[in-house]
């Protein structure tokens, strides 16, 4: 038992959301007690006190959609990529990468990857991997990974005919052994879902395989409409669009995540509602990749749950919502639109879609929740109170500020050092894993600066 105080305590807990000066009592994996912290420290005398040192406790954070297999890529430049629209990108860059992993690279992107959550806050994740280099069991060595970090992780494979039929029978097995593993292991730490990557690259026929193997197991983790290519492909070939075409197969539902969904009419947002199917909007990506803006404030009206992730392009949730703040108000032309939507995606609907997975609550700091639980850096200079806090993570607040991470009662970085982690050998070992797939990629050898 110890007790983490002295600090602004950001619960969101409607029936206690802010403190002054507070703190959480943490016995085992949950919370025990919220408090003022001279109450704390009176009730449990004998408990180990963790001083905040007057920064802000708050609930860690949910990341609702990442993609492992890219954290090798970080600086990486691949020879002769140049790619002029979506499916540039993804052939020329990500599956490109993908097809040279290894199950020694994927462990190594779930260590870098694991490593930059923890520093940034997220105790949560929910991953959608790929590595056809080497599919048998990659969800096996993520979740090894995940374990030995303490990273709550819900995850799956990316299944895709994109390299052919062999590849993806591998790829079904691998969710569907993944998914076996879990109902028989039943730790709350991990969990899984059943991949698919997006539709253009999914026959009907991979589609049956897919809900064959899965037997209503689970729900699915799929990308939807993130480029126009996948409305083109799926009512030229199959006269339906993308949202259609998954009820077609039994894919929606209420424990189904749709990546992105950037491209949905209004019959295929009344269909995910309909359906209680999940919608992720990833805003950093989507804008990079130049595939244009979730219509979020429309998903919100239909009152779909919407969660925000970030596609792996950073492991910074707190810049990622800020980006989709501002991507929202660009879309609709209007600078008083977003601030409700894009709030409520990252502090209340990632903890409802980790609620779908996980046992104990997540999201909120509260007698019997979790003990997932941030330290922020943060010494305000304007008023901070329950009535701003939001603006003060909008516009004060950044993922690195983090200066300590408890996931599941477990101290997972402590005055930013790792805890029971080596870092500069966990360092070591993933630049020589990103050192041979750059290689690969490039057909040459690379020398600890990633030079040649």
């Amino acid at each position: 038992m110890y007790i983490l105080a002295n600090g602004r305590l950001i619960t969101r807990d409607p029936h206690l959301p802010y403190l002054q000066d507070g703190g959480v009592v943490i016995d085992g994996s949950k919370i025990l007690v919220v408090g003022k912290t001279r109450d704390l420290r009176s009730m449990y005398p004998d408990a180990e006190f963790i001083d905040a040192k007057g920064g802000v406790i708050m609930p860690a954070f949910i990341n609702a959609h990442t993609h492992i297999y890219s954290a090798l890529a970080r600086g990486l430049s691949i020879k002769g990529y140049h790619a002029d629209n979506f499916y540039d990108v993804l052939d020329g860059q990500w599956w490109a990468i993908d097809r040279k992993l290894t199950l020694a690279g994927t462990t190594a992107s779930a260590n870098a990857l694991m490593i930059d959550c923890i520093k940034q806050g997220v105790t949560t994740i929910f991953d959608h991997h790929a590595s056809y280099g080497e599919i048998p069991g990659s969800l096996f060595a993520i979740a090894e990974s995940a374990k030995r970090f303490g990273i709550r992780s819900c995850l799956c494979y990316e299944v895709s005919d994109r390299d052919g039929e062999e590849k993806c029978l591998q790829a079904i097995r691998e969710n569907a052994d993944f998914i076996t593993a879990c109902e028989k292991n039943k730790d709350p730490m991990l969990a899984a879902m059943f991949g698919g990557h997006a539709l253009f690259t999914i026959s009907d026929k991979t589609f049956d395989r897919m809900v064959e193997a899965n037997n209503g197991r689970t729900g699915f983790h799929i990308h939807v409409s993130e480029g126009m290519n996948d409305v083109y492909d799926s009512l030229q070939n199959y006269g339906r669009r993308p949202v259609q075409r998954l009820q077609d197969h039994g894919i929606l539902g209420p424990k189904t995540i749709l990546g992105h969904c950037i491209h949905v009419n209004s019959a295929e947002i009344d269909l995910i509602k309909q359906t209680q199917t999940m919608v992720v909007n990833n805003p950093e990506s989507n804008m990079g990749n130049a595939v244009g803006t979730c219509p979020v404030l429309p998903l919100f009206k239909a009152g779909i749950l919407l969660g925000l992730g970030t596609d792996a392009y950073t492991n910074d949730m707190l810049e990622s919502i800020k980006v989709a703040l501002i991507a929202q108000k660009q879309n609709a032309c209007l600078p008083n639109v977003g601030w409700n939507e894009v709030t409520t995606m990252l502090f209340q609907n990632n903890a409802k879609i980790g609620a779908k997975y996980f046992p104990d609550p997540l999201g909120v700091l509260k007698p019997g929740a979790s003990a997932d639980v941030i330290v922020m850096d943060y010494k305000p200079f304007t008023p901070f109170s329950a009535d701003n806090i939001d603006g003060h993570m909008l516009f004060g607040m950044t993922g690195r500020q983090c200066q300590t991470t408890i996931a599941a009662g477990s101290i997972l970085m402590r005055d930013r050092e790792l805890v029971g982690i080596d870092e500069e050998a966990e360092n070591a070992h993933i630049l020589e894993q990103s050192k041979k797939l750059w290689g690969d990629l490039n057909h040459c050898a690379y020398d600890d600066r990633g030079e040649i």
